[in-house]
């Protein structure tokens, strides 16, 4: 058995992959959650409602599926380096363009058209880094590379904090800034070489003269992508349903808010992404030895009790402990899915496949948001919390017990394995 002392180095190419996947993924997260931050002063500058306001997340993740559909075919026919380089570039201007939004119309189609591209990015980046990561390391990998999410998330509170809380710019710098990460990403992605398996599978394909139609139509690659759909519809609406409102939770004075500062929910804010980070590494890891479905379904159950300490605290430090914890167990389940739904795809449309299946469940949880502002402004904020996420926390852990993983499962084996 190979130890972590005898397996070797990860090469330049493996190092570059994976970190330019992190990368995407964590300015994915840095520009969503900036307007999770600030809908509320920009809502205030355009005169729209917070109810309204929320629909800016919403277009967002109605569209990445588009983005999914698109950039992963693309990927599976030419290759994953182009379509992604190609998706950065694209991306990071509409972010870059959010700043100079003279209104709520012309904000809400950039936001529309950022969600197309931000569809492309974690299917095709996650595809390729898995492609080239080691079989027996794609649990740790996985981990890490899912909380590039909460990494953005942090970096957009810590961004929130350091130009809107202490340097009193506007949300407009935020978004301004966020070309900085992208640009990164992207000059680290020019590095990389395609993916072998990609290449390996295109071989097989023409020897079978298999067309990527012809996979995606078999009748067990369908059965699996309506599982794998609703599974992430299942997890898109546990992780929206935990971070989307709550830092207007924390800084509400009514609807049950807990009142507090811009300041002081700042720092929660980066504290809870502390711990999705921990929860992520830790149980991905975990999940190479135990299996990706248990990990899964321990991580959904042990956030049930945690909801009451989330939802119903009274002060800043058992809020602070009760988001830390409940990040925790919800990235801890995250942090197994780049591994599971790349092991979850055949070979000849792992570009399509994961990134179609994340985004649509991320389109069905897209009214997430809407629904518990709509919920707190009759029922508070602590109600909403709970009757969103308690049961999705259970269905989660149903629906990943009942399922099926491949944990290990050697890529580029076969064109024909799609069962």
């Amino acid at each position: 058995m190979t130890t972590s002392a005898t397996r070797p180095r990860l090469t330049p190419d493996q190092r570059s992959s994976f970190t330019a996947a992190l990368l995407g993924w964590s300015m994915d997260a840095f520009d969503y959650f900036l307007v999770v931050l600030v809908y509320a002063d920009i809502g205030a500058e355009f005169k729209v409602s917070l109810t309204q306001m929320a629909f800016l997340t919403t277009v967002t993740l109605l569209m990445r599926p588009v983005g999914a559909f698109l950039f992963g075919l693309w990927a599976d026919r030419v290759g994953r380096r182009i379509p992604l380089m190609t998706d950065v570039v694209f991306y990071s201007t509409i972010g870059f363009l959010c700043a100079f939004a003279p209104n709520y119309t012309v904000l809400l189609v950039l936001r529309l058209l950022y969600g197309i591209g931000m569809g492309g990015e974690w299917g095709l980046g996650a595809a390729l880094a898995m492609e080239k990561l080691p079989a027996d390391r794609r649990g740790f990998f996985s981990g890490v590379l899912q909380q590039g999410y909460s990494m953005g998330y942090l970096l957009a509170s810590l961004a929130y904090l350091v130009l809107h809380g202490w340097a009193g710019l506007s949300w407009r710098w935020l978004f301004a800034l966020s070309i900085i990460p992208a640009l990164i990403s992207l000059l680290i992605r020019a590095r990389v070489k395609e993916s072998e398996v990609w290449e390996t599978t295109q071989q097989k394909l023409k020897a079978h003269n298999t067309s990527l139609r012809t996979v995606i139509f078999t009748a067990p690659v369908l059965r699996r992508f309506g599982y794998l759909v609703l599974l992430m519809t299942a997890f898109n609406w546990m992780s929206h349903g935990t971070q989307d409102v709550y830092p207007t939770f924390l800084k509400a004075t009514q609807h049950g808010g807990a009142g507090l500062s811009p300041t002081t929910a700042g720092w929660i804010a980066i504290i809870y992404n502390i711990g999705a980070m921990i929860g992520g590494t830790v149980f991905g890891t975990l999940s190479e030895r135990y299996g990706r479905r248990y990990t899964i379904v321990f991580c959904s159950l042990i956030g049930l009790p945690i909801v009451p300490l989330f939802a119903f605290s009274q002060t800043a430090a058992l809020l602070c402990l009760g988001s830390f914890l409940m990040q925790i167990a919800v990235q801890g389940a995250w942090g197994v899915i780049p591994a599971h739904l790349t092991e979850m795809s055949p070979d000849a449309i792992r570009g399509f496949y994961p990134g179609v299946t994340y985004q649509l469940g991320n389109c069905l949880a897209a009214f997430n948001l809407p629904i518990q502002e709509a919920l707190a402004s009759s029922h508070g904020y602590p109600f909403a919390l709970t009757v969103t996420v308690m049961p999705v926390l259970a269905i989660l852990a149903v629906l990943t017990f009942f399922g099926k993983e491949a944990k290990g499962i050697e890529f580029g084996r076969a064109v024909e394995t799609t069962t």
